[in-house]
């Protein structure tokens, strides 16, 4: 999964996971849980976050099965551990860019959002919009990689409808 804070991504992992029966890992709880363990904010625990989700994701590959990661995945260096990680297991890599073409649709999700992860501030609307600015374009192996992009301006049943479409495809 891929996309800005509050564009739907992991509502839509939810539903496939479930669907699907694959186990969805998410980078921000696991931020969350590494800050708890008193782990400073002023330390990496993004990366660290996303290179615990990397591990789990590896271990459920190693058994043969199949795992949605939940990540904004906003840049190169994200995406690329995801390409590295499937080419090492042999697995088939599909990248699901969720959007919100919505702009205030987008702003009001984002403020009214509650997550339950005590040691991670929900994003304000302008660290969400410069976080879009910093969203980078695909490119490098990641590009090449199968990739869909869905709305989420859409109704919730037809984006999952098309995220299972593509992943089965």
């Amino acid at each position: 999964m891929a996309g800005l804070p509050g564009a739907g991504k992991s509502t839509i992992a939810e539903v496939v996971g479930n669907r699907l029966g694959f186990p969805v890992v998410s980078v921000d709880p696991i931020e969350s849980a590494i800050l708890a363990a008193g782990i400073g904010a002023d330390q990496p625990t993004g990366l660290a976050a996303y290179l615990v989700a990397e591990t789990i994701a590896e271990a459920v590959l190693a058994n043969g099965q199949s795992i949605i990661v939940d990540a904004v995945n906003a840049v190169d260096p994200a995406r690329e551990q995801w390409v590295a990680l499937a080419q090492k297991h042999g697995a088939a890599l599909k990248f699901i860019e969720v959007v919100c073409s919505d702009t205030e649709l987008h702003r009001k999700r984002i403020e009214a959002r509650y997550r339950n992860l005590p040691h991670i501030a929900e994003p304000e609307w302008h660290q969400v919009e410069q976080s879009l600015d910093e969203y980078a374009e695909w490119s490098g192996s990641s590009a090449a990689v199968s990739r869909v992009t869905l709305d989420s301006v859409e109704p919730l049943g037809s984006n999952v409808e098309q995220a299972i479409a593509f992943l089965q495809s």
